[in-house]
């Protein structure tokens, strides 16, 4: 069975758990166990790889699990398993005595469409105020626009970019919208320039972690004319950043130490976090390169510099818009990782990396960091001949859900793979069957699963 996501046809069980709010096997197996205890099942619980085989892959579940979801969503296997329409209604009746989530006193499930139905009611209300605004932008429209802004950026980091990516383009239509009007005051122009700049730079940043790189570059050319148009030195910086990102992920080093080189010409005079994140992608280009002496440099003007920061209008918003001591931490292991070393200095130093964003509560907490951080602990720990702990350090990876696999973290993902294949731990059997995880690791659709693509 087939999910295609864009205008086909989808399985009825995915459509209805994700109506439910449920993605992940994390947030199936509560209510499903529930179910089964209804029925007195134990020892039931499907393992999370077997959930996603149903979820992303269509496969049917073996019969020791059916009755379970029959009880948990109320429809035959069947009709759970037919295909329906791409954001169609269907019209399968729910079995009588069976007992749907919607029907009993599921806290969580309720608190879940409670917010679903109270982020529409806020989405309404905002549409309405900045319909009446569109014959000239009023006072309600730019602060509206401004808290959005600030909250994509600050979420885009720390949750899947399914979860935002509708919110995302329609911010970016929002201000495009105003700007193409011309109906602002000239005061508000450069503003408007500025929040259109930085909603191109995440809408970029999200086609490259779908690995759609021709619209990642795309955007990201839209985003520097925006940040041109804006005067904003430290927002062009930025996205020659996001530049030099697409390509080092795309694997064209080269192009990458350019624009990285380009935009830190740029911010040499900036007081804010901009150029020492461009000097760290600096560094992780040399090293992809194998030049070490651009990759000592950098590194150590970033030190030098991280001394003299004065937090900027990019760094208040923060979010991938600001470069934290955790991320610079993380830079610095992921170059020395891509030059093959592991000695012991650089493993602690590799421990401190993942130990900074282990703190979900920490403001500069992202999932791609850690994520990224990990295999980096991991490729160090192999380098040093430690397969035991590269295997333990990488394995939260591997159990990332797929929603959160972006291109960065699977690509982060095979560096370990290929870092098993060519050192001396090749033939252990932890190696082997390490390697056999990682090839399959990558989802179906990076990122961005069906359903929310547009």
């Amino acid at each position: 069975m087939l999910t295609d996501g864009i205008g086909g046809t989808v399985l009825f069980f995915r459509t209805e758990l994700e109506r439910r709010g449920i993605r992940s096997a994390d947030e199936f197996l509560p209510p499903y166990r529930r179910a089964a205890e209804r029925l007195g099942l134990a020892n039931v619980d499907p393992a999370p790889k077997t959930f996603e085989g149903w979820f992303y892959e269509g496969r049917k579940p073996q019969k020791v699990f059916r009755p379970a979801i029959v009880e948990m969503l109320g429809y035959t296997i069947d009709a759970l398993w037919t295909d329906v329409s791409e954001g169609g209604a269907p019209d399968f009746v729910p079995l009588v005595g069976t007992s749907p989530i919607a029907s009993h006193a599921e806290p969580g499930m309720e608190l879940s469409e409670m917010k679903r139905s109270g982020a529409m009611a806020v989405r309404r209300a905002r549409n309405y105020v900045l319909q009446t605004d569109r014959d000239r932008l009023g006072n309600n429209t730019l602060p509206l626009l401004h808290d959005q802004v600030a909250r994509l950026v600050t979420d885009y980091p720390r949750v899947p970019l399914s979860a935002i990516w509708d919110d995302l383009l329609d911010a970016q239509d929002q201000v495009i919208f105003s700007l193409e009007t011309g109906k602002h005051r000239p005061s508000q122009l450069g503003d408007l320039n500025f929040m259109a700049g930085v909603l191109a730079f995440l809408v970029a940043k999200g086609f490259n972690d779908m690995e759609d790189r021709e619209q990642a570059r795309t955007m990201s050319l839209l985003a520097a004319a925006f940040a041109k148009d804006a005067e904003h030195p430290g927002l062009t910086a930025l996205v020659h950043g996001l530049q030099s990102l697409v390509e080092y992920w795309a694997d064209r080093p080269g192009d990458a130490l350019f624009y990285a080189q380009k935009g830190a010409a740029l911010s040499s005079s900036l007081n804010g976090t901009v150029g020492l994140w461009l000097l760290g992608l600096q560094s992780r280009a040399a090293a992809a390169l194998g030049d070490e002496e651009t990759v000592r440099s950098a590194n150590r003007e970033a030190t030098d510099r991280r001394e003299n920061v004065v937090l900027d209008d990019l760094d208040q918003l923060g979010g991938l818009l600001t470069y934290s001591q955790e991320k610079q931490t993380y830079y610095t292991v992921e170059s020395e990782a891509l030059l093959g070393h592991g000695d012991a200095e650089l493993a602690l130093q590799a421990e401190r990396a993942v130990q900074g964003f282990s703190d979900r509560e920490n403001p500069n907490w992202a999932f791609g960091d850690l994520a990224g951080a990990q295999c980096n602990q991991a490729l160090v720990l192999l380098y040093s001949g430690d397969v035991d702990g590269a295997a333990h350090a990488i394995r939260p990876v591997l159990d990332l859900p797929p929603t959160y696999r972006n291109n960065g973290i699977v690509v982060s993902a095979q560096r370990v793979r290929q870092a098993l294949m060519s050192t001396g731990a090749n033939t252990a059997v932890l190696a082997r069957d390490l390697r056999e995880e990682i090839a399959v690791y990558a989802p179906r659709r990076p990122a961005l699963p069906s359903g929310s693509q547009r």
